[in-house]
């Protein structure tokens, strides 16, 4: 889909989005419970969709009546036969998933892109060849199967919170005590507190014996509930980053409370409004493309802590890079680190949407100042289907060609 967005001066109120991180963490949680459970505010974005699908292939009973989801829970151990799973192009998915595929002994196949499928897997598949698992890449698919042991996990603590999130969700349901000691640094670790969060509502323990040690019993179960999916900081941060750009803009429906490591988004955006900063993404890498684009609207930044950027859903620092370079912008990239300089002009070109929504929503931002042509907009669906539609509400001039918005 091709986006046209015409420069203008937005102005409204929107609601932020559900939060796409913890939906997943409440839908699974509710999955696994004994019995039914309701998660209310469900966003039907690719990557949700692809973990109510992961549930049912695994025996959950799921019903969608519009943003509320029904979920009768299953018992993942007990599965007799083997499973597929489909997990579209949902990284969080695929590492939730994982380690829930390893408590029957049976074998499970988890299919996705190929960029899914290329992301690392390292942590889970040395902790299968260390207990005797099958773990194989195959074309199209992770083949996996064998029986995880409880015991003492040693993870470095710089990779996707999402490995950890991933056992934290599978060792409560061994028969033994179990432990993940985090190597430092340790990076994301709002994801994994949001992931504790998510247990706890469902009657699970699991606690930080120290700074660098979870403690997980064994022998629990999932009790059924009922759960609120909170305002998603992640997504909001494009419609406070169009505020701090161009002002009228308000978003409600967001906890201060909330544990969301992109709760700090305002604060950034506020100190790149205030001049050339130094900000630490680390612990919050979704953020990295709408403050690049900030940063070169106002007055330049640059921003520690961006390894990881390379394994999201394209190598979101060379993109940013790119398709900055076509508002005039040239961003200078090292290891662990991006220098943004300020300076805009308008596009003279099309942009590009790197199959990334994040990415789009990025440069749907800088658009509304300079107006722009973005392809593969469709990109979107992964986490805010109604993204454009929102973009309207604030009365942007959007024209988009192969996806009603």
């Amino acid at each position: 889909m091709t986006v046209t967005i015409r420069p203008g001066q937005p102005h409204g109120t929107v609601c932020a989005p559900p939060s796409k991180s913890m939906a997943h963490r409440l839908l699974i949680c509710a999955g696994l419970s004994d019995g039914e459970s309701v998660v209310q505010g469900v966003a039907p974005s690719e990557d949700v969709l692809a973990t109510l699908d992961c549930l049912t292939a695994l025996g959950a009973e799921v019903r969608r009546e519009g943003e509320r989801v029904l979920i009768r829970g299953t018992d993942v151990r007990a599965r007799r036969t083997a499973a597929v799973l489909h997990c579209r192009e949902s990284g969080s998915t695929l590492r939730f998933f994982l380690p829930l595929c390893l408590l029957s002994g049976q074998e499970a196949r988890l299919c996705g892109s190929e960029r899914l499928l290329s992301r690392p897997l390292d942590v889970y598949e040395t902790i299968c060849r260390a207990q005797g698992i099958a773990f194989e890449h195959e074309a199209d698919a992770l083949r996996v199967c064998g029986t995880l042991s409880p015991g003492g996990f040693s993870l470095p603590g710089n990779v996707s919170s999402q490995f950890i999130s991933g056992l934290l969700f599978a060792l409560p349901l061994l028969h033994g005590a179990s432990s993940i000691r985090l190597r430092p640094p340790v990076e994301s670790e709002p994801y994994i507190r949001m992931t504790l969060q998510a247990l706890d509502a469902f009657g699970i323990t699991a606690e930080w014996r120290d700074d660098m040690t979870l403690a997980v019993p064994g022998g629990q179960c999932y009790q059924p509930g009922s759960a609120d999916v909170e305002g998603d900081w992640s997504n909001a941060a494009f419609f406070l980053a169009l505020d701090t750009l161009c002002g009228g803009v308000s978003v409600t429906g967001l906890r201060t409370d909330s544990l969301q490591g992109d709760k700090v988004c305002g604060g950034y955006l506020r100190a790149l409004a205030a001049g050339d900063t130094t900000l630490d993404i680390a612990d919050c890498p979704d953020l990295g493309p709408v403050l690049f684009a900030a940063a070169a609207a106002l007055h330049g930044g640059t921003f520690t802590g961006t390894a990881r950027l390379k394994l999201k859903e394209c190598d979101r620092g060379a993109a940013m890079q790119e398709e900055l370079r076509k508002f005039g912008v040239e961003m200078e990239l090292a290891e662990n680190r991006i220098r943004v300089p300020a300076g805009l002009r308008t596009p003279t070109e099309p942009l590009d949407g790197h199959n990334d929504h994040r990415i789009v929503m990025a440069l749907s931002v800088l658009c509304a100042k300079t107006g722009g042509v973005i392809h593969g907009a469709e990109a979107v669906r992964k986490s805010f289907p109604d993204f454009f539609a929102q973009l309207k509400v604030l009365h942007m001039e959007v024209e988009s060609n192969g996806m009603d918005q």
